[in-house]
């Protein structure tokens, strides 16, 4: 009976013991481990980018495009949506053609820091159509651009040859070239350290056919024209090119300008005067994917 008695409490002992030890979070040993929760199945991966068109981050989603048109051609897209929302994209060509070197060389400036400082300086988001010459002579200043947030870096071709003939006097590429140019031109941004340039092209002088959207179709590029030219182009008298674009711009309109202090030089004046006035009516920049997107959610 003793013996009992002594068995019953080195056991109630033992169990408060255990039960102290479990209030003070301390481990305690199990027969077998837990089981394990299954694991969801793992998704498969997207296919690889082609190597012609600039590979987004795993942790960034794709830019929008849009869908390709009739027969797989390359979409093209000229402005956003009109609503109420007031937006509008400036867009600036950074111009430079394949045999313009010499020229560079000589001292003639194909760049506009001056441009770029005003666009940062008054918070205006923009769209960067850069030829992959121009990435080629100013390499610093395109990785500057393309590592701001402000901006967005797009592609218009290698050489600035018109893609369809009469183009204001381009030389013309030939049909069997055209996608080389986008593909080089990529290989150019990213050479020059430019990582993250977007699935967008614009055409040398804006010029484009049937045979030039099929030729670029398998690139995957949205195609990205605009519906109000500002006149920049030559231009010196930076109050009419400021005028001729707050009376074209509307809601959702993609304004194109240039980038080159040799072809543009009022440019830069012209966009101080222009981004005031427009904010003052209610307009907000955006760069021309934020468009795309809005777009091809109305679709």
């Amino acid at each position: 009976m003793i013996t009992s008695v002594r068995r019953l409490a080195a056991a109630c002992a033992l169990g408060a013991a255990l039960a102290t030890l479990a209030a003070c979070g301390t481990d305690r040993p199990s027969a077998s481990p837990a089981p394990q929760a299954p694991q969801a199945p793992q998704t498969p991966q997207a296919p690889h980018a082609p190597q012609h068109a600039p590979a987004p981050s795993p942790a960034v989603s794709r830019p929008p495009t849009l869908a390709p048109g009739p027969a797989g051609l390359t979409p093209v897209f000229k402005n956003g949506p009109r609503t109420p929302d007031r937006t509008v994209a400036l867009t600036f060509d950074a111009d430079m053609t394949a045999d313009e070197g010499p020229r560079a060389a000589a001292g003639e400036h194909f760049d506009n820091p001056q441009l770029i400082a005003t666009l940062r300086a008054l918070k205006v988001p923009a769209t960067v159509f850069m030829t992959g010459r121009w990435a080629e002579e100013y390499p610093i200043q395109a990785r500057s651009i393309g590592r701001d947030p402000l901006f967005e870096i797009a592609n218009h071709s290698y050489s600035h040859y018109a893609f369809t003939g009469d183009c204001y006097g381009l030389p013309t590429v030939s049909e069997d070239r055209m996608r080389s140019e986008v593909e080089r031109t990529y290989t150019a941004f990213r050479k020059a350290g430019v990582d993250n340039a977007m699935p967008y092209f614009r055409f040398p002088g804006g010029c484009y056919d049937q045979k030039a959207l099929r030729a670029l179709s398998a690139t995957g590029v949205t195609a990205v024209q605009w519906d109000v030219v500002s006149g920049d182009a030559f231009a010196t008298d930076s109050d009419a090119v400021a005028k001729q674009v707050l009376e074209g711009v509307k809601p959702g309109s993609v304004v194109v300008m240039h980038c080159t202090r040799s072809a543009a030089p009022a440019t830069e004046r012209a966009v101080r005067l222009i981004v005031p006035e427009l904010r003052k009516q209610g307009y907000r920049f955006v760069k021309v994917s934020q468009l795309i997107g809005a777009a091809d959610r109305r679709r």
